[in-house]
């Protein structure tokens, strides 16, 4: 049997790397925004607002901008209760948020049109603050931390390839967050929340002119505290917990009238008690099947009938558990390894903006950024060790016992690494020239870009997995294994783009414009790896990449790897729109992006270190439109796509049969994509705003092929080992076919000087979403996230009896709908067998107090 586990043993880090692994409109953002005067003629109704947005790195009204985009204002996120990326879910079209399939439920990942993260490469859609890119981590794809939603002017989502003045990488779109910059006003704010959950919320800003249109600044200042809403039953603790604080500062320092710096330095930090994965079965035939992958002998994890004690165990053992979760339900979970998740992120930001002259603009955009993760998970559910990540605390002896014959654990194999499983720091550099000319008929913008992410300090692994029932929290057969990594990526492009209105030719062809961008990018990709297993003899390791037996003391040195991936591509856009009225806007456009290839820190051949950039051609076209029917204010807003994907990256398990060694390949598929996104909103009387959006993407693989080592099973039924898998039939990963919401937003004054009274209410639905990158569904339970709609409603009383404060409920998941946001998709890899999911949150509520004072 020792040989047996020592074989499995050889496969750990796959598991582990796998789960840790145009312009629409902005519907009026609340009350107070929606009286803003309209041009004269708007009549009783005075219309819908507009947010000025950056989506062409300039300030611009959004309904002018011919980009898919969507935009929250800072009273609109508070409205519907937006306070982190999961909260965003189904509220604009075509996006999809979730922690897929990741040990953290910090890390949630935006994927936008079908395309968002892979295992191991940087994510598809970026998160920008302050315009620069948030630092991602590797092992998850976790862009910043908490705290970023907290006293923004604005949230922006771009839809699409971005990759002319926002770069490589944006293939899916772009997020940007937009802080509140300092003003010339004295003044701030400060908000409270209580609620269900013992929520303990505390939020504030305050805005400072030291020296009036000279030297301003503004603090931000943010704790968040609140129970988890899954029980651990082992533990005695809440699972899925907030517990963070986060400050901002900005300096606004104008020395001259044509030369503006703004600083703004940041820094946040999480501590929570880990992801309440709660688990839903294991795969018995899977473990009763199980060979040994040195020789194809026997080794299963189970046999039917009694357990042979120090040999292996009766299959009852895992249905006893499964069993005991199943009783549970899904807000209890039983973990084996007392879980944690941590987050620090720091950074600081400087543009300047000097004046040339009144058509010539010169910006410098310069930042350093740290993040650092570090997290343990228990990814099986379960008292078992089919995959626990980072097991630095197990059960004490006795603590628990053995699922179905009660046989009091032991656990003497825990491992405590020590160190971060992601530390990384980020520097970027932007020079920028931004121009018009031709009587502003031309503007341009003409750049260039450094981006540079490396490791800060050492990153640190350890799980084990594989794990037979039989010798759970043995040190001897089941030792943690060991992985030290480190990825460093630099990045360096050209860009140039420029609009020209035809206005300049004849006044008869004013609004018609035509815009032509290019850049073009040069990434460097480093990487090494380091993974092994000790022996039970003590003395030896096995090499995770090679399958290798080596001294356990030369280990480190003899298991490592390195790799190097040269790359360069080079993205465009050209686009046309017309305005063939002042409110109606048509346009169209065809765009090229590129997401750079990667260092595999899983691989077990030599071929499969790196992985390809990927590329896509977008072709779009829609319209945006103001007009009133009967005096009724009405914005429709409509975008159609179709996106050609050429070497879309999917991450899969990956096996080395002449070294016995398992791991992970990002492989390469073809696709297509097309939809159409839809955005409304009306005002039918003053005071009343009526908005919805829609959304249908269709994604299809057009070939997505890969030669299988082991054997396999795809859309071409089995699959003998050297023939060829077919998953073109696969389901999209992460892409909700259907997505849609409708809300409305009343206010009703008070009296006179007594304030208004709001109330804003928002239903959205999302359908049914598939997530696993490699499996047929019928391989994969629970790969199918099934479609659910939430209930979100706030009622505030603003500007309480003419005074500065606001009081008001909230209420998110008002139904408290139970819904699943993530599943592990393991069920047919290796030795782990087994199906988990985590849910999205309960029903909240609460009360918040704000208080504003001076110019806010």
């Amino acid at each position: 049997m020792s040989s047996v586990i020592r074989a499995r043993r050889r496969l750990p880090l796959l598991a582990t790397s796998m789960m840790a692994g145009v312009a629409v409109s902005i519907v009026a953002p609340a009350a107070r925004a929606q009286t803003e005067a309209q041009p004269q003629g708007a009549g009783e109704n005075i219309g819908l607002t507009d947010i000025v947005v950056t989506a062409n790195r300039r300030a611009e009204r959004n309904q002018d901008v011919p980009i898919a985009i969507t935009a929250l204002s800072a009273d609109r996120l508070e409205q519907q209760g937006i306070a982190k990326e999961q909260d965003l879910q189904a509220s604009v079209p075509s996006l999809v948020v979730g922690p897929n399939g990741q040990g953290s439920r910090e890390s949630q990942s935006f994927t936008i049109r079908g395309q968002g993260a892979t295992f191991q490469a940087s994510p598809g859609v970026v998160v920008y603050m302050n315009e620069v890119p948030l630092p991602a981590g590797i092992t998850l794809s976790q862009q910043g931390g908490p705290g970023n939603f907290v006293d923004l002017e604005n949230l922006q989502v771009l839809s699409g390839p971005q990759g002319t003045l926002f770069g490589r990488n944006t293939t899916g779109g772009a997020v940007l967050l937009v802080p509140k910059k300092p003003t010339n006003e004295f003044g701030g704010w400060i908000k409270g929340e209580i609620g269900n959950y013992d929520r303990r919320y505390v939020e504030g800003a305050v805005n400072v002119p030291v020296i009036e249109d000279k030297l301003l600044v503004r603090v931000v200042g943010a704790f968040h505290d609140r129970d988890g809403f899954t029980r651990d039953v082992v533990w005695n603790k809440d699972r899925d917990d907030e517990h963070w604080y986060s400050g901002r500062i900005g300096i606004t320092f104008k020395p001259t009238e044509t030369i503006e710096n703004y600083t703004m330095i940041y820094g946040a930090k999480s501590s929570n008690n880990g992801a309440g994965f709660v688990h839903k079965g294991f795969n018995i035939e899977g473990l009763k099947s199980l060979v040994n992958p040195a020789d194809g002998s026997p080794a299963p994890f189970c046999i039917e009938g009694p357990t042979i004690p120090n040999a292996v165990a009766s299959c009852d053992v895992y249905r006893a558990a499964s069993a005991q979760a199943n009783a549970l339900g899904p807000r209890k979970t039983a973990l084996g390894v007392d879980i944690f998740s941590r987050t620090k992120t720091w950074g600081v930001s400087n543009t300047t903006d000097i004046e040339l002259s009144d058509e010539l603009t010169l910006r410098n955009i310069v930042s350093f950024q740290k993040l650092k993760l570090d997290y343990a998970y228990d990814s099986d559910g379960t008292i078992l060790q089919q995959h626990d990540v980072d097991p630095n605390r197990l059960p004490a002896p006795g603590q628990v016992l053995l699922p179905g014959d009660n046989t009091p654990l032991t656990y003497l194999n825990a491992s405590d690494p020590g160190f971060p499983r992601d530390d990384l720091k980020q520097f970027t550099e932007e020079l920028q020239l931004q121009g018009s000319t031709l009587d502003k008929h031309l503007t341009y913008t003409v750049g260039g870009f450094y981006y540079d992410q490396r490791p800060s300090g050492k990153q640190v692994g350890a799980a084990i997995v594989y794990c037979p029932a039989a010798f759970t929290g043995s040190n001897i057969v089941c030792p943690s294994n060991y992985s030290t990594y480190g990825t460093t990526q630099t990045s360096k492009a050209l860009y140039a783009q420029a609009t020209f209105d035809f206005g300049a030719v004849s006044p008869a062809l004013e609004s018609l414009r035509l815009t032509g961008g290019y850049r073009h990018t040069w990434d460097k990709i480093r990487g090494f790896s380091t993974a092994f297993v000790p022996e039970i003899n003590g003395t030896d390791a096995t090499c995770a990449s090679s399958g290798l037996t080596v001294p356990l003391a030369t280990a480190i040195a003899d298991c490592t790897y390195t790799a190097e991936l040269n790359s360069k591509a080079s993205t465009w856009l050209i686009g046309l729109d017309y305005k063939v009225m002042r409110d109606v806007l048509l346009f169209g456009k065809v765009s090229r992006g590129y997401k750079a290839g990667g260092f595999n820190q899983q691989a077990v051949f030599t071929n499969t270190r790196t992985f390809q950039p990927e590329k896509v051609t977008s072709y779009e076209a829609g319209f945006k439109a103001d007009f009133r029917i009967a005096d009724v204010p009405f914005r429709l807003n409509t975008s159609a796509y179709l996106l050609d994907y050429k070497d879309i990256q999917r991450a899969g398990a990956d096996y080395n049969p002449a070294s016995a060694a398992g791991g992970a390949v990002v492989r390469n598929a073809d696709a297509r994509i097309k939809g159409v996104e839809v955005e409304a909103s009306m005002q039918p009387f003053k005071g009343l705003e009526i908005g919805g959006n829609f959304s249908h993407t269709d994604a299809k693989y057009k070939t997505y092929e890969f030669t299988t080592s082991t054997g396999g099973f795809g859309c071409n039924g089995g699959v003998a080992p050297g023939g060829t898998v077919d998953l073109s039939c696969l389901p999209f990963q992460y892409v909700s076919p259907y997505i849609w919401s409708i809300h409305a937003n009343a206010t009703i004054p008070v009296g006179d000087d007594m304030g208004d009274l709001n109330f804003f209410v928002n239903y959205s639905h999302s359908s049914r979403q598939y997530t696993d990158p490699g499996n047929v569904p019928a391989q994969q339970p629970g790969a199918y996230l099934e479609a659910f709609g939430l209930l979100n409603m706030s009622l505030d009383w603003n500007g309480v009896a003419g005074s500065g404060f606001d009081v008001g409920l909230f209420i998110t998941n008002a139904t408290n709908k139970l819904y699943r946001i993530s599943n592990s998709n393991v069920y047919q890899q290796g030795g782990l067998l087994y199906q988990t999911s985590l849910y999205g949150e309960p029903r909240m509520y609460g009360l918040r107090l704000k208080y504003r004072f001076g110019g806010e």
